[in-house]
């Protein structure tokens, strides 16, 4: 059966703009080259990262979503959108095995007068090289002749009540501009502003530049933290205060460690480092270890030894409110806690099972009860469901990564 729309990939990013678009009337298809993912959909259950909702998704496939593996319903679209992952490889670049697989599969079965729109997060260039190349050489057709070709970069914030998908402008950079204004025609039935960049490059740089803006900034805190913290400085009111300034200055938060899906990218293919990037990736990483650090010092300033403490983790997804664990810095903070000879529990409402270096980890079904048994409880992630007021009360000893507690009931990061 054709479809308005095809998503090529059904992850975190994908799922969101085929919710998106169903919503909006239009018919799409849902394809991934994993048949698991896939089978989850089709019989109603909500993906693992919790990108969306079991109710979310029953109510696309009541308005027509079709998850498919079936690569030849690629070949009966007016619209295919690529979402499929890039995460870091192990020299610090972007993996585009995943982007190429999902090309190849639309290459093979792509039509005249269709519009590609790619969203995945790529190296300025990706678009109109190898993207291009693939679509081209599989299908006999010319981009920008033949069929539409454009990139808009993914913008989500996964599980927030105030930045939806038709409240947040869309970026599109097209490989002519008749590419573009098809792009345009498109993302503005679903979102209130399209926002036309002088091509492809500019388009995919607007997505580096925004992921790397957030790790940088957060970089800066997180040092801050380490340097408030000697110095004897309450950086949680440094930030409140900070933030009333109405110019010049945006507020970011310290944390255990960046988690989520979007990767800083320090090196661009063959061109220089970034070297500001590289140094925020490292600050960034030494986070776990201070949070294990403090939560060390703290037993020791207590009279306890790390060796056979008692510790209760907090909240190990990357984000508030959600079950996705992408990135997440508790897998680290556990291994290092049970390096250190610690007993190491947690307690998290959406994640009922977890397991670090194979091993189950213990989960607490009662939270204040736990808080109150264990030696050491850290606040990892602030779920709304935590009552930080009464928790701090029942719990020998809090430390807070989070700055969520109020003022002077826990030790602070």
């Amino acid at each position: 059966m054709p479809a308005d729309l095809a998503v090529i990939g059904l992850g975190h990013h994908g799922l969101p703009l085929a919710q998106a678009a169903t919503a909006a009337g239009i018919d799409t298809i849902g394809y991934d080259t994993d048949p698991r993912p896939v089978a989850e959909l089709a019989a109603g259950r909500s993906p693992v990262d919790g990108s969306l909702t079991v109710p979310e998704i029953r109510r696309m496939l009541s308005g027509g979503f079709r998850p498919t593996a079936n690569p030849a319903e690629l070949g009966r679209v007016r619209t295919a959108v690529l979402c499929a992952p890039a995460p870091l490889g192990p020299d610090h670049a972007l993996d585009l095995t995943a982007v190429t697989d999902a090309a190849r599969a639309l290459a093979a079965r792509l039509r005249p007068h269709t519009t590609v729109l790619l969203e995945s997060p790529v190296p300025p260039g990706t678009t109109e090289g190898l993207l291009r190349d693939l679509l081209e050489a599989g299908s006999g057709l010319r981009a920008g002749r033949d069929f539409h070709l454009a990139y808009s970069p993914g913008r989500l914030d996964p599980g927030s009540r105030t930045h939806g998908f038709a409240g947040t402008p869309k970026v599109i950079g097209g490989l002519t501009p008749a590419c573009t204004e098809a792009a345009a025609a498109f993302y503005g039935r679903l979102t209130d502003k399209v926002v036309r960049a002088r091509g492809p490059r500019e388009a995919e740089t607007v997505k580096l530049l925004e992921t790397n803006f957030r790790h940088v900034n957060i970089a800066l805190v997180n040092e801050m933290a380490v340097l408030c913290h000697e110095l004897g400085v309450d950086l949680w009111d440094v930030i409140r205060c900070a933030e009333t300034k109405p110019f010049g200055f945006q507020a970011f938060r310290p944390g255990p460690g960046v988690g989520g899906h979007g990767v800083p990218v320090d090196t661009v293919g063959a061109h220089r480092p970034l070297r500001l990037v590289e140094l925020a990736g490292q600050v960034n990483e030494r986070m776990p270890q201070y949070v294990v650090q403090r939560a060390a010092t703290l037993l020791n300033e207590h009279g306890k030894s790390a060796r056979g403490a008692r510790i209760l983790l907090l909240g190990i997804t990357y984000k508030p409110d959600l079950p996705d664990r992408q990135g997440s810095p508790a897998d680290e903070i556990a291994r290092r806690l049970m390096d250190l000879g610690a007993a190491v529990s947690y307690h998290d409402p959406h994640v009922p099972d977890w397991r670090v270096r194979e091993l189950p980890v213990p989960r607490a079904d009662s939270l204040y009860e736990a808080a109150a048994h264990a030696d050491l409880t850290v606040l990892l992630q602030h779920h709304r469901t935590y009552d930080l007021q009464g928790l701090a009360v029942k719990a020998q000893l809090l430390l807070d990564t989070r700055g969520a507690t109020p003022t002077g009931t826990a030790h602070r990061l």
